[in-house]
């Protein structure tokens, strides 16, 4: 069977992958004394060895080349109490740092107060790819806190969603 050849409508495009679910993170990085990070739902594992995950980002990112020349990120990975958090670092043109308790990864990128994990990267690569960048990054440490109840935020039809709670069978 074949499929007229047709152009991809963005919106339409758009519209189809927000049918697929996703976790919301924080990339940060420090570098000259100046935090930097954004919002990401774009993330996931690569490879277990070596330990690999990867990210994609706009290459028209204010934040990512101070990323690339830090040479290094952390991914925070949000919780459902977070969706400030998350909108905080979307945002553009703003101090997205305000407010915001952290602390330092041991490879000195900040860690964001209440995530539910964290992981330390160096970059290993990255690709162009169409309007965005692809980074691998090898994971050096990581941290799965003890969240209790936490739940991760996720992303869904252009909305925040949480994990509904369920009855064991």
């Amino acid at each position: 069977m074949s499929f007229p050849s047709t152009a991809i409508e963005p919106s339409r495009f758009r519209e189809a992958l927000g049918h697929y679910a996703s976790g919301i993170t924080v990339v940060t990085s420090h570098l000259d004394g100046e935090r930097v990070g954004f919002t990401c739902q774009s993330f996931h594992s690569v490879s277990m060895s070596p330990p690999l995950v990867s990210f994609s980002v706009m290459s028209s990112s204010a934040s990512y080349p101070k990323i690339r020349q830090a040479g290094r990120f952390a991914v925070n990975i949000l919780s459902d109490g977070q969706v400030e958090v998350s909108n905080q670092f979307a945002r553009r043109g703003t101090d997205k740092w305000h407010g915001i308790e952290w602390r330092e990864s041991p490879l000195g990128n900040p860690l964001i107060a209440g995530c539910l994990h964290w992981i330390d990267c160096e970059i290993h690569a990255e690709h162009a790819a169409g309007d965005h960048v692809i980074v691998i990054g090898e994971v050096k440490a990581l941290n799965l806190q003890e969240a209790g109840t936490a739940q991760p935020l996720l992303y869904f039809k252009g909305q925040y969603r949480n994990i509904a709670a369920h009855g064991a069978a």
